[in-house]
């Protein structure tokens, strides 16, 4: 579909071009990172889903690149955001499990949230000129050191929590509240929360319109609790189950935020100028109706349906249109691409601590052929795993090892362990020597929930109604 600023110059009216075109196309690209929460791997048109409406994500597919083995650094939410927020390995300081929950020994609730001297997406891109605004789910820590406003956000209008309602809560605690840098936002002014997010970055953009920003818009679509508007949920009224049914009404309400999100580009001649990611931020949950399709797993596991998303980039004119692409690549490499995106060069790009994601720019622009990451890494305490290549290792407590080869076996049917075992050999040897490098866990999240990571790997838990037993 061709942006109104090609559309005009296809009909010879440039002249007519509002001023912002002329100017975006003179400056450095703004830049906007949309975050669903919790959606399944097969929950959208462009992943193959067929019983929600999704037109506006399937219309962004069309128009950039969609990546169709792009992974998130952890299969749960905090850990995922924070490997995607700092480009780094989250386990290089700490932040490895969900939560963040009760400190382990010789830490303290002043160390439950992002490590203050890890760098973040929005300090890097102030570094160079941008203005820079997170929207919705935090989940980074609660305490004021971890707040948005002092981690590299000019501005913030989201909920620090890991989740909460989308219509008003009379009864909300700090941590869930709707709120800004300086003031928490009164409850009763709240319509539904996707929409709110949306509003709040569409505002921002209108007042930004003539200087580069950057977006990091965190909706908690499709999180549990299961809320949608009613208009919606009636619309899939002959959907079952009834979590379902709700699940698509709030995927149709994201996709419909995404459109409009879209539109106001559009309308202020921002579209061709900005790179736009989407990406969810773990696989389907267990617990609100969401599908991974053919993947096996689900949130919270090593398996494929745990750790692969949808993932798209876009940016007119720079990144191809239509287009898939089939190598591996992660949450990891979107703070160097917008960095190099907005003219970083190499040695700014890696100054500071080094990361561990890649600038994907010449990757999909077709200019390099090789792959972005021939290895890729997953821990989460008493479970990780190892990609290298097409092969992928799971190793989960004292389960056995688990070796697949994904490009013959995508579903992780076959257990192919035994049958090559130099190949778990070097694999696992790829594992250990990551881990050497790693911190360990600055907060663990309980003995049932590592039970159930143990439990969930193994090769007789096949179905989704036995997936569904470990959450």
């Amino acid at each position: 579909m061709l942006s109104r600023r090609q559309a005009l110059k296809m009909m010879g009216f440039a002249a007519f071009a509002p001023a912002g075109f002329a100017a975006a196309s003179k400056r450095k690209p703004n830049v906007i990172v949309v975050l669903s929460d919790d959606a399944g791997y097969a929950d959208f048109g462009f992943t193959g889903c067929q019983d929600t409406s999704t037109p506006n994500l399937d219309s962004l597919s069309r128009q950039g690149t969609t990546c169709r083995q792009g992974y998130v650094t952890a299969s749960v939410c905090a850990p995922s955001r924070a490997g995607l927020i700092t480009g780094r390995y989250q386990q290089r300081f700490g932040h490895e499990c969900n939560g963040p929950n009760a400190p382990v020994e010789g830490y303290s609730m002043d160390d439950m949230g992002l490590d203050p001297a890890e760098k973040t997406i929005g300090a890097r891109m102030q570094s160079q000129g941008y203005k820079t605004l997170a929207v919705g789910k935090w989940h980074l820590g609660y305490q004021e050191q971890f707040h948005p406003c002092n981690r590299g956000f000019d501005e913030f209008y989201g909920f620090l929590s890991g989740a909460r309602h989308y219509f008003t809560n009379k009864d909300v605690d700090e941590t869930h509240a709707l709120r800004t840098c300086d003031e928490k936002i009164d409850e009763e002014k709240i319509r539904y929360m996707t929409r709110d997010l949306t509003d709040a970055s569409m505002k921002f953009i209108e007042k930004n319109k003539d200087q580069p920003f950057f977006i990091y818009l965190c909706y908690n679509a499709v999180h549990t609790p299961m809320e949608a508007p009613d208009h919606l949920i009636d619309k899939y009224r002959k959907i079952d189950p009834k979590r379902r049914r709700i699940h698509n009404a709030m995927t149709e309400s994201l996709d419909t935020n995404v459109g409009r999100l879209q539109d106001k580009l559009n309308k202020l001649g921002l579209d061709d100028n900005t790179l736009l990611f989407f990406v969810n931020d773990n696989g389907g949950a267990t617990n609100n109706g969401s599908r991974n399709g053919k993947l096996r797993g689900m949130k919270g596991s090593k398996w494929e349906g745990g750790i692969r998303v949808p993932f798209i980039v876009k940016w007119p004119g720079e990144i191809p249109a239509g287009k898939d692409y089939n190598y591996p690549l992660s949450t990891l490499d979107i703070m160097p691409t917008s960095l190099a995106a907005a003219g970083a060069d190499k040695k700014q790009i890696n100054s500071g601590k080094p990361l561990d994601g890649v600038n994907l720019l010449p990757y999909l622009q077709g200019k390099n052929k090789n792959r972005p990451h021939e290895t890729l890494f997953w821990r989460r305490a008493v479970a990780g795993a190892v990609r290298k290549g097409d092969w992928k290792l799971i190793k989960a407590g004292d389960n056995p090892l688990l070796l697949f080869n994904l490009a013959e076996d995508e579903s992780e049917t076959k257990n192919l362990a035994k049958k090559h075992p130099e190949k778990v050999k070097e694999l696992l040897k790829e594992y250990k020597n990551w881990e050497k490098q790693l911190q360990e866990p600055k907060w663990r999240e309980g003995k049932k929930w590592e039970r159930n990571q143990i439990l969930k790997h193994r090769m007789e838990v096949d179905t989704r109604e036995k997936e569904r037993k470990y959450p």
